[in-house]
């Protein structure tokens, strides 16, 4: 069985620091780079973008919420047509850096709230899969595993990646557990491991209230601004390598 393993990198922006870039692009095949809306500036978009490509790490623009001070993480009430926009101007910038850098962009996965949002909204999500389409169709589109966005790039021609988060808790709808509610994030790295190769193998999650739901696991997302990241990202890709699940990014279209 093969799986990508994702993390989101880039997200310092001037003199603060996130995150262990560096070493977690050991242990990941792709990586969702800030743009520079809810994290990233210029100069960390580059410099993440050069690592990456040194160790051969599929690239991907993490557009998010202009909204630098709750991390992309809070709720704004956009229209279609300003995600659109916002989502274009976002990856343009990233692209941009890649193709200075010799690379190319392989996919696009939004961030935080507008992630979640559009994982529900058919409408926010059809803004978001068209965006992508325009300017690059051959990009793949990651989002939650069965959400309204993967239901729009499937629509729209794009090729999605179905993705499942290796360190939180599921809804019976499947979708996130909100960080705001207890028991939102997983920090046992067996509990994590079993749940992860579980979601690849068996096609399912157990979710909060203990019932299974249906999920599909083309790439899993670890994150990498915790304290523990780095030893998480490792234990996670040991562990999968050892259940005999090779790691390796999303193909693209041919």
């Amino acid at each position: 069985m093969k799986v990508d393993l994702n993390c989101d990198l880039g997200e310092s922006f001037g003199v603060y620091r996130l995150g262990n870039d560096e070493q977690i692009l050991d242990y990941v095949s792709s990586a969702n780079i800030a743009c520079g809306f809810h994290a990233g500036d210029p100069s960390t978009m580059k410099e993440t973008v050069q690592l990456a490509l040194e160790k051969r790490v599929a690239i991907g623009a993490h557009p998010g919420f202009p909204d630098l001070q709750g991390f992309g993480r809070r709720e704004i009430a956009v229209t279609p047509v300003e995600a659109y926009e916002i989502v274009i101007y976002q990856i343009g910038a990233l692209s941009a850096f890649v193709k200075a850098e010799g690379g190319s962009l392989h996919h696009v996965k939004p961030h935080g709230a507008l992630y979640n949002m559009a994982a529900k909204s058919s409408e926010l999500a059809s803004a978001i899969a068209e965006a992508v389409y325009r300017v690059d169709p051959t990009l793949i589109l990651y989002g939650l595993s069965n959400s309204a966005l993967i239901k729009a790039g499937e629509s729209i021609g794009l090729k999605t990646a179905n993705e499942v988060f290796a360190d939180r808790t599921y809804q019976p709808d499947g979708t996130l557990t909100p960080r705001t509610l207890p028991n939102a994030i997983l920090h046992e790295q067996e509990i994590v491991l079993n749940q992860v190769v579980r979601m690849i193998t068996d096609r399912k999650v157990c979710c909060l209230e203990g019932t299974d739901v249906d999920i599909r696991a083309d790439t899993i997302c670890i994150h990498g601004d915790g304290p523990n990241a780095l030893n998480f990202a490792r234990f996670i890709r040991e562990g999968l390598e050892q259940a005999n699940i090779e790691i390796a990014p999303v193909r693209k279209k041919t």
